[in-house]
């Protein structure tokens, strides 16, 4: 398998960055370090960002440092596309916190220990993404041929991908798994959705998340050849994550990020009408307010902290050869306060 661009270099990164950590006096000469002020947030595109577009939006994470007696917090908020973007972003100390798919982060996660020793902060949610195609021929994924082209956030090693791969695995056994790799294409989800909708550009399906999965399947034409809910069942999608640095050395700033994290999270669940309104906003209106809300009350649309089938990802990714190690427990995977959660 290719390494990707971005893990390339990685022990190097990190041992610098552990050098640097580690250099100058000794433990018991150094003075009290003040914490950040300012934080990096990315996000993606999609309703599966909601709760950081929440936070965003309503300035919860400085409102809740200023609680924790940072009233001065600054906090940047940066867009990219795929998880393997904000982890080259996280290791070069450009990005604070990184969310995404859970495949992205477990690979960082499997590398950086005895390093950088990323780990998550917190499950995000879990929403329906569907495999959809304008090809007629394409009825279920035994129908996918090397004329067909998939676009998602980053082949290969993204949530779709590895969704992608669980299918085939079952489909045609586990030496499988990686059968329609060479069908994926890497394109952000607007860009993708624009493509399926104009019958123009190199695609001819998508695996895509809410809400642009559901858009698609409105034109004519266009129909879903897979349900990420059959694949992997009710398990989370999106997950946010940081370095055990970051961790210890800023507990203010971590505490005020998982607070108002988890501040949006209810707000969604409490005040869907307007967690729906404001997510519009933040696309210039550009969505539909009806279909978002449907969206959000989706039967199979769950937002919550709680960690559910990590393990199951995990297990997977290394019997592809994905991570080369896999945790005893999901709590090896998260920082200690949400380890209370009933998580798996």
């Amino acid at each position: 398998m290719k390494t990707p661009l971005w893990l390339k270099g990685i022990t190097v990164k990190a041992a610098l960055l552990a050098s640097v950590a580690l250099a100058g006096v000794t433990a018991h000469q150094t003075p009290a370090r003040a914490e950040v002020g300012q934080v990096t947030i990315a996000k993606q595109y999609g309703l599966l960002f909601l709760p950081l577009i929440i936070m965003e939006q309503n300035h919860l994470m400085e409102k809740q440092a200023a609680k924790a007696g940072i009233p001065n917090l600054v906090v940047k908020w940066q867009r990219m596309t795929g998880g393997n973007v904000m982890n080259e972003a996280l290791i070069s100390g450009n990005l604070d916190f990184a969310s995404g798919g859970v495949p992205p982060f477990l690979i960082l996660w499997s590398k950086t220990q005895g390093n950088l020793d990323v780990k998550g902060v917190a499950a995000m949610d879990s929403l329906p993404i569907y495999l959809n195609t304008r090809d007629p021929s394409v009825k279920t994924i035994k129908d996918i041929t090397d004329k067909n082209r998939i676009a998602m956030p980053a082949a290969g090693i993204s949530i779709q991908a590895i969704m992608l791969q669980m299918a085939a695995a079952k489909e045609w056994g586990p030496d499988q798994a990686r059968r329609l790799d060479k069908n994926g294409v890497t394109l952000a989800h607007p860009e993708a959705m624009s493509q399926m909708l104009s019958n123009m550009g190199a695609i001819d399906s998508h695996f895509a998340s809410p809400p642009y999965n559901f858009q698609e399947l409105t034109k004519p034409g266009i129909h879903k050849v897979l349900d990420s809910y059959d694949v992997l069942g009710p398990a989370t999608c999106e997950v946010v994550w940081t370095t055990s640095k970051f961790h210890k050395e800023n507990p203010k700033v971590y505490k005020a990020f998982l607070d108002a994290f988890q501040e949006a999270i209810d707000f969604i669940n409490t005040n869907k009408q307007q967690a729906a309104e404001i997510y519009v906003k933040s696309t210039d209106n550009k969505e539909s307010l009806k279909d978002t809300l449907e969206i959000i009350n989706h039967p199979h649309t769950e937002y919550t902290t709680t960690p559910k089938g990590i393990m199951k990802y995990a297990a997977f990714m290394k019997q592809v050869g994905l991570v080369n190690k896999t945790p005893a427990d999901w709590k090896d995977l998260f920082f200690p306060e949400i380890h209370a959660t009933p998580g798996s």
